[in-house]
């Protein structure tokens, strides 16, 4: 199953990794990366519409839906090493300079290419997270129960690979339902997402726990050195930040320069929920 009118195909990053792409359109390039527990369907509805005038590269993360999992040897699956995945896909296609969109977990590779490669990214659009480093900070106390998962999955292996496994669908199964408002936007792909997540369940696990660890490390040399996102950077969130007790958009200036920072209605889901809302701040933050 992929995007409808577009090309599927397998292509081979620098560590000799496959990711599993979906490429349609032509134009400036674009490239969308999908979040948790998803696939690169996530962005089907948008990435229609930006296929109009764009040329939108959609691929499932390494670990996830398609694309290969390749063993953990410690920085695997740091978001450095994604980072660099989606830099070599983009070139794969031609594109030495595209304009980049993540939303949950690609929105962490995502934050990570703009600051690792701010020549290639001409414009960053996060969905819904904080960059890594906030995350960590802002979770504490009897709200951080919603975040549970990050703390189950930061565990060392491989007791947390057995106790998902053990009830892989009650467990992916469980955020595609909490984390949305309108259910029947997810209707057409539930079962494909609990499928993809249930044979990748050591690599989502790694990719969560480095996130704990070398992520953060990262992030924190970034922060001593000053480095931060020198494009146009547009962050569409949810208003969990007033639930947690904290400035989300204050978080955010700390790491970017050139910044919009939006608030949505809508559940954590949002190019499944609201794709048109989502379409207009793409293409806003393309015209900055």
């Amino acid at each position: 199953m992929t995007i409808a009118g577009f090309d599927q195909q397998h292509v081979t990053v620098a560590d000799g990794v496959r990711l599993n792409v979906a490429v349609g359109g032509s134009g400036s390039p674009v490239v969308l990366l999908h979040g948790f527990p998803q696939t690169h369907l996530m962005w089907r509805h948008v990435a229609a519409d930006l296929a109009a005038d764009h040329t939108v590269i959609c691929p499932d993360l390494r670990g996830y839906g398609a694309s290969d999992q390749p063993a953990d040897t410690g920085r695997t699956y740091a978001k450095r090493t994604m980072a660099a995945d989606v830099v070599a896909v983009a070139k794969a296609f031609g594109f030495d300079r595209f304009a980049l969109a993540g939303h949950d977990r690609g929105a962490l590779v995502a934050i990570r290419t703009g600051l690792d490669h701010p020549d290639a990214v001409t414009h960053l659009a996060s969905l819904d997270v904080l960059p890594t480093l906030d995350m960590w900070e802002v979770m504490q106390g009897r709200s951080a129960a919603v975040g549970f998962h990050l703390y189950l999955m930061a565990q060392a292996p491989d007791l947390p690979e057995q106790l998902i496994a053990g009830a892989p669908d009650a467990f992916f199964g469980h955020f595609l339902d909490a984390w949305t408002t309108r259910p029947e936007a997810l209707a057409d792909v539930r079962e494909t997402y609990l499928a993809a997540s249930r044979a990748a369940i050591g690599s989502i696990v790694a990719d969560y726990r480095a996130s704990a660890g070398v992520d953060v490390a990262d992030d924190e040399e970034d922060r001593r050195a000053g480095n931060r996102l020198r494009m146009p950077v547009t962050v569409l969130q949810q208003d969990w930040g007033a639930a947690l007790g904290f400035d989300a958009a204050g978080r955010w200036r700390a790491w970017a320069d050139d910044l919009v920072h939006e608030t949505v209605t809508c559940g954590h889901f949002m190019a499944e929920e609201a794709p048109a809302d989502v379409v207009r701040a793409l293409r806003s933050l393309f015209a900055r």
